[in-house]
């Protein structure tokens, strides 16, 4: 090989700087809601596409031939591998490579994008994942082995084996339980929203008021009692005997000492030992019929009672049996057949069990539709029970067991039988399920003919249990799959009983948190119990839950998971959605209300349009029957419409807009500004809500961006049924005070001049503020600043719109400089005033306390202080301080 593609190998280098985690819908894609957005360096292979690199194509297909499988954009197969040798570049091999180590983990993906960055050489790599932490664990991996092939021309198959492993570990170690996933299957293919919770593995199912719990098959409706009574082996009995129900003669005994009688008590030989309080079949040893088995049996069966409880029966002769009763009826029945081996005269019984586990069905545990048979003392001690040995070949046709109980976490099989239960046996059993009292119960019968009644064949029930796995009977050894999660769903979500409360999602660059304030508003006007989450903080009801900027998807996960909320109203702001995409699959109405130049080149977001992008996954959700509440006056959000799965509303400070006529035309709904009046319109129908002066929150119709705001409102809450006068009463009774809507147009009135507190800190919200400010009669006197992490030009302009409204200007910084030295911030902020007016009369006071302060001295009589902070709750205390002198 040539000495410079040595040295080429030697000092090649990748870095992951970022790894993002999006758990629903999201800016790189609406329907595929699990996807890792990797940040990645490429360094100096930025500028090296792979058919430049020796050997990287031979090493690449060696250790994953399988990449022969992704078609990309020639569009068959083994057009990715195409691409390799002619020459792609590293970030698009590592998106596949991520996608395929899933893939062989049997996690099946499929979606990826690598898109470059502003940042030369800088990518995101972004691709599908069924677990987030092996979604994590791939992408790190495919850039250690694509790195390693760039630097060795090979990736040690040692080492991949090694990836496999421990992906395949932490997918096992995050999946549900094949009963959980069973549920949620249903539940996703009935559009019921569903979503782990915190503790006890518990998952809920449906939103808010709606929701109900489920912990594998316990269900909200499984009642403590019933539940502790099956788990007590010795009271069920009892209680089924009591109600002439056929259960195994037996008694219960806590010392060994108590055994010899006990075994005469219940008749003598064969018996049945097993723990009271046990489950799986752990502990129980069937078909005893020595003392010197007995024995033995007590002390395995004592071991696994918490209480060292011992269950002595007598042993009856018949099939096992799993009976499935939901919600008081017989949906499945199972016959289970324990672990065992079938001789062809070839193989001994060790062998047979290798075989029998290659069965792709057969995982670890619960993993997979059957469990593997694992070779142990106790299959020892029934293979010696049977005259067997491992290394025995058995006869073709001979069944070796290796258990006793016919469990399939050891290894059992299930075979269906639904369709030949006895009609008495059916009716037994859901009188059985009513005697108890459970919703979800499996019943365990022992007999030779489950087509026969239990009593005429001697067969008895020998245990009910809450929790019953479902795997028997969604996927048997032999027989018809059984949809046990239908009654499930069906007992939990009636029909025509809804699992979602009404979602209110509102984005935009301004006016984000008084819009979802004033819709919570005008909502809670219906009696109905609204939760909001907003800049400020979490709001149930009349309360709040947790302060703080809480606009992204734990927050609005809150409301979601609350179960008193009955409408839920989401601030939804641009950093929640690049991070981790949104709580919710859906909504009811989605708000975006302007598209303005803020937060650019934050997140990789560095054009207007790619934020418009950002803003339009709100309109995106809303689902076929809600509504996208749209404004018409700008451009990059009334485009948002062609992307709208559901229905349109507009809403405009002009009742002329081409788009608002063009809509009403084809008797849309629209709300607008219109002769001083806020008023819905519907095709050539008008209905006036109230005039724009006696709405406060307008600031007697002089604010034009908070009528906007309303507008907006009173269109979402108008689109979903919210009868007319409740959305009167709402608009008339919410104000822009200190109290309800912090930092949004808080206007104080101090005597001889006043003072306004607004957090706008982006070019249009400066020119919003602006509007209502230039109609003020007297002094303007404005505190400006803004957020270090902004563009040049952005700060640049927020001094150029101060210049042009504010007689006298102070200008300050935040406290946390976000990268910026200090001083650098307002200086391109005077430099700002300085372009728009060479004579302007500003200062500069850095710190905010003290130029509030100055500000608040020096304003004349009759003026107007504005104010535009970092800490709103620390500029409206420095003027309540003044308002109480």
């Amino acid at each position: 090989m040539c000495p410079q593609a040595c040295f080429f190998r030697e000092t090649a280098s990748m870095k992951i700087l970022k790894t993002l985690t999006l758990r629903g819908p999201n800016y790189w894609s609406i329907r595929r809601k699990k996807l890792i957005v990797m940040r990645l360096d490429l360094e100096n292979l930025a500028e090296r596409p792979s058919n430049e690199i020796p050997g990287f194509y031979e090493g690449l297909v060696d250790i994953l031939p399988s990449l022969v499988e992704h078609y990309c954009s020639p569009g068959h197969r083994g057009g990715f591998l195409e691409r390799v040798k002619k020459g792609t570049y590293m970030g698009h091999i590592i998106e596949h490579v991520a996608l395929e180590l899933q893939e062989l983990t049997k996690m099946p993906v499929g979606f990826g994008r690598t898109r470059e960055t502003a940042t030369p050489g800088v990518y995101n790599v972004v691709f599908e994942y069924v677990d987030e932490q092996a979604g994590r664990y791939a992408g790190r991996a495919a850039v250690r082995l694509c790195q390693s092939i760039v630097e060795t021309g090979s990736y040690p198959p040692k080492e991949l084996e090694q990836d496999l492993s421990d992906l395949r570990d932490l997918q096992a170690n995050a999946a549900l339980g094949p009963s959980t996933q069973t549920l949620v299957t249903e539940a996703e293919a009935r559009n019921i929203p569903w979503m782990p919770l915190s503790a006890r593995a518990m998952v809920q199912l449906g939103y808010g008021v709606h929701q109900k719990r489920i912990q594998a098959t316990l269900s909200e409706y499984s009642g403590i009692l019933a539940v502790e009574l099956a788990c007590d082996k010795e009271g069920t009995k009892t209680i089924l005997q009591d109600a002439g129900v056929p259960v195994p003669r037996g008694t219960s005994i806590q010392f060994f000492e108590e055994l010899e009688s006990a075994i005469a008590d219940v008749g003598g030989y064969p018996i049945v030992l097993k723990p009271l309080d046990g489950n799986h079949g752990r502990g129980i040893t069937i078909d005893v019929n020595s003392w010197e088995d007995a024995k033995e049996a007590y002390d395995i069966a004592s071991k696994e009672s918490k209480t060292r409880t011992v269950i002595v029966e007598r042993f009856y002769q018949g099939s096992d049996h799993r009976l499935l009763v939901i919600n008081g009826k017989l949906v499945a029945v199972a016959e289970r057949v324990p672990a065992h081996v079938v001789g062809d005269d070839q193989h001994t019984i060790e062998e047979l069990i290798s075989i029998t586990n290659e069965d792709p069905r057969r995982g670890e545990g619960h993993d997979n539709v059957l469990t593997k048979i694992k070779v142990d003392k106790t299959s020892l001690a029934v293979l010696e029970k049977q005259g067997l040995r491992l290394e025995t070949v058995l006869n073709k046709g001979e069944i070796a067991y290796l258990r006793a109980t016919a469990n399939l976490s050891t290894g059992g099989i299930a075979i269906d039988r639904t369709d030949e239960v006895h009609p008495e046996n059916l009716w037994m059993a859901e009188r059985v399920a009513k005697i108890i009292g459970l919703d979800i119960m499996g019943i365990d019968v022992v007999t030779p003919d489950i087509s026969k009644p239990v009593r005429d064949v001697d067969g008895v029930i020998v245990e009910v249990n809450a929790a019953p796995g479902f795997r028997m009977h969604v996927a048997p050894s032999q027989g018809l799959s059984r949809n046990v999660a239908a009654p499930v769903m069906d007992m939990l979500f009636p029909p025509e009983t809804p699992s979602r409360v009404p979602i209110v999602a509102i984005t935009g660059t301004n006016g984000k948190t008084t819009t979802t304030r004033l819709t919570a508003h005008i909502y809670r006007q219906t009696g109905k119990v609204v939760g909001y989450t907003s800049t400020d903080g979490v709001y149930i009801g009349d309360y709040l839950v947790e302060k703080g900027d809480n606009t992204g998807p734990f927050s609005a996960s809150m409301i979601l998971k609350d179960p008193t909320v009955e409408v839920a109203v989401l601030e939804s702001a641009r950093g929640g959605i690049l991070r981790s995409g949104l709580a919710f699959d859906s909504c009811d109405v989605g708000i975006v209300l302007n598209v303005a130049a803020d937060h650019l080149g934050l997140g990789d977001i560095n054009t207007i349009e790619q934020m418009a992008q950002v803003k339009g996954v709100i309109a995106e959700v809303v689902h076929p029957e809600g509504h996208a509440v749209l404004n018409a006056d700008d451009p990059l959000v009334a485009a948002m419409a062609e992307k709208v799965k559901g229905k349109i509303a507009y809403f405009s400070m002009n009742p002329d807009n081409e788009i608002i006529q063009n809509h009403l035309r084809r008797d849309g709904l629209a709300a607008v500004y219109e002769n001083g009046y806020l008023s819905i319109l519907e095709g050539q129908f008008t209905l006036r809500i109230e005039e724009a002066v006696n709405i406060p929150m307008t600031m007697g119709g002089m604010a034009p961006f908070m009528i906007a705001n309303a507008l907006a409102a009173c269109l979402a809450a108008f689109s979903q049924g919210v009868d007319i006068e409740d959305i009167r009463q709402g608009v008339r009774t919410f104000t822009a005070s200190a109290e309800q809507t912090p930092g949004r147009m808080n206007l104080f009135n101090l005597g001889d001049h006043h003072a306004l507190v607004d957090y706008a800190h982006n070019p249009a919200g400066y020119e919003a503020v602006g509007e209502f400010v230039k109609n003020w009669q007297g002094q303007r006197l404005g505190v400006v600043g803004g957020p270090g992490d902004r563009r040049d030009e952005d700060l640049v302009l927020l001094g150029k719109i101060a210049a042009r409204v504010f007689d006298r200007i102070i200008v300050k910084e935040d406290d946390d400089k976000r990268g910026r030295d200090r001083g650098e911030a307002a200086d391109l902020i005077i430099k700002g005033i300085l372009q728009e007016n060479s004579q302007a009369y500003y200062e500069a006071i850095l710190d905010e306390t003290e130029a509030i302060n100055y500000g608040l001295d020096k304003v004349e009589k009759g003026g107007l202080v504005v104010v535009f902070p970092e800490s709103v709750t620390r500029a409206i205390s420095l003027i309540k301080q003044r308002e109480s002198v």
